[in-house]
């Protein structure tokens, strides 16, 4: 095996990608690179009746745009291939037997009808569920018998009666469970397809993986892990066990409670930034008080010492907070992409705002902004005139002086030559004073005719990025029509 460090990450293509799975792939991937290695993607497609067409590719487009890139797997290639478990049957089977002709595993011929009873009888007695070995001792002869004559069957590990299984884990310390807590695990089902158990320890010893990373409610199986490395005489690799991702209640993350899948914070808009930096502090730590990493800097800080054991909380509040922070850490070019994708498939998908206004807007809205998306719903008015004025406002803010106050600084508004915002704010501070009123009671009125709302960005920056002429017509049709109510 090479010293070189390898891990993997290795999915069964049953849907979306969760939460979960995409930290187990991060850590995968930040240690890997940390630390001169490699990073395998591998599917585990052997239980075929939870298979989802399509799976595999949404799995693997999903990393992708999270920026997690393997450097081996389906599609990319590599020299421990194939990397989808369904091309390695025979891999399996001739281990099996292997393991059967070592005095290691046996040829089982309980029918799930008598399992059942069995699952039954020991629930009606209050006793752990497991198989009682009831073909652990048939003679060789019975069981050739019974394979020639076509009898269907699995195939067992035999895990020890007595005694404890321990390994050391990176982040639980040593572990040790006691045999008798272990069952006589199926390794080969009755279709000749492996389980995950031993599927899953025969890949990792062939493609050369030296640490395991995955999450917590795996370690219960581990001990047959260990075993099957055990009989088959190979080096155990190192083992890393996730803590659990909670919801706030710290009750166990769930669909029930919430979003759980990628897909669906992708479609919320969120980053692919903000969600792997967020992810990424789900259990682990960089020993400070930072929070914002790039993938970069997450590769060169991350270790597994600094990943706990207790539930990590899945916060969704923070999550929006390290979007916003992402967002507005964003440079102008790849922020005016993004903004015109998002308007392309809006709404307002035939305004006019060229690439300069929209550079203008982002800098205006960038403070308030937490999605991309909220260029454009947060601030309709820039790209086309409202349609109504929210009537909350109007109550408050426009008052019977509203109309004429409002064509005093229009007429102010449509003398100025080439403005600049510093301008419009100038204009309005010195009709406001030959007035002898409020910059207040100009303001608010202003706001409302050019927006239709009460609240946004400055409203010098508003006025400019609308220009002169926009915003006088917004003026004339605002006071037409919030005359007539």
């Amino acid at each position: 095996m090479s010293a070189q460090v390898r891990v993997r990450f290795a999915p069964s293509p049953t849907g979306y990608l969760h939460v979960g799975g995409l930290r187990t792939a991060l850590y995968n991937y930040l240690f890997a690179r940390s630390r001169g290695g490699r990073f395998v993607l591998r599917i585990e497609d052997t239980d075929q009746s939870r298979k989802v067409e399509g799976a595999m590719e949404n799995l693997i487009e999903t990393l992708h745009w999270a920026g997690i890139a393997y450097d081996e797997g389906p599609g990319v290639g590599g020299d421990a291939g194939p990397y989808i478990q369904s091309e390695r049957l025979s891999l399996y089977q001739e281990h099996a037997r292997r393991l059967v002709g070592l005095g290691h595993a046996y040829y089982c011929f309980c029918t799930p009808e008598r399992l059942d009873e069995l699952r039954k009888r020991q629930s009606a007695e209050k006793l752990n569920p497991g198989y009682d070995r009831h073909c652990r001792g048939l003679s060789q002869e019975a069981v050739a018998e019974r394979l020639k004559a076509g009898e269907p069957h699995v195939i067992r590990m035999k895990v020890p009666t007595e005694g404890a299984v321990e390994l050391d884990d990176v982040i639980r310390g040593h572990v040790s469970i006691a045999a008798e807590m272990l069952d006589d695990q199926v390794i080969i089902k009755s279709d000749s397809f492996p389980t995950y158990h031993l599927a899953v320890v025969v890949d990792d010893h062939h493609m050369g993986i030296t640490h395991v990373i995955r999450g917590e409610e795996w370690l219960p199986s581990t001990p047959k892990h260990v075993l099957l490395y055990r009989y088959f005489g190979w080096k155990l690799p190192l083992y890393a066990h996730l803590p659990l991702l909670l919801n706030p209640d710290r009750s166990k993350l769930s669909k029930r409670q919430g979003d759980v899948a990628v897909e669906e914070y992708r479609a919320k808009g969120f980053l692919p930034e903000a969600l792997v930096n967020f992810v990424a502090l789900l259990g682990w730590n960089p020993g400070d008080d930072r929070e914002i990493f790039t993938m970069d800097e997450l590769a060169r800080e991350f270790t597994l010492e600094r990943v706990g054991k207790s539930g990590a909380i899945f916060n969704l509040d923070k999550l929006n907070w390290l979007n916003f922070q992402h967002l507005r850490r964003m440079s102008d070019p790849a922020l005016l992409a993004l903004v015109k994708s998002a308007l392309a498939h809006s709404p307002l998908k035939d305004s006019a705002v060229s690439d300069e206004g929209l550079v203008r807007i982002i800098e205006a809205m960038r403070e308030r902004s937490t999605f991309v998306q909220d260029f454009i719903d947060k601030c309709p008015y820039f790209y086309a005139p409202p349609e109504s004025y929210d009537p909350d406002v109007v109550k408050k803010r426009w008052k019977p002086e509203s109309p004429k106050l409002l064509k005093a600084l229009a007429e102010a508004f449509g003398a100025l030559e080439r403005p600049t915002k510093e301008a419009y704010e100038a204009s309005l501070e010195a009709t406001a004073a030959r007035l002898g009123v409020g910059r207040g009671e100009l303001i608010h009125p202003l706001r409302l005719a050019l927006t239709g709302m009460g609240v946004g960005p400055g409203l010098y920056d508003i006025v400019h990025i609308l220009g002169q002429q926009e915003s006088l017509q917004r003026i004339e049709r605002a006071i037409e029509r919030l005359t007539r109510l």
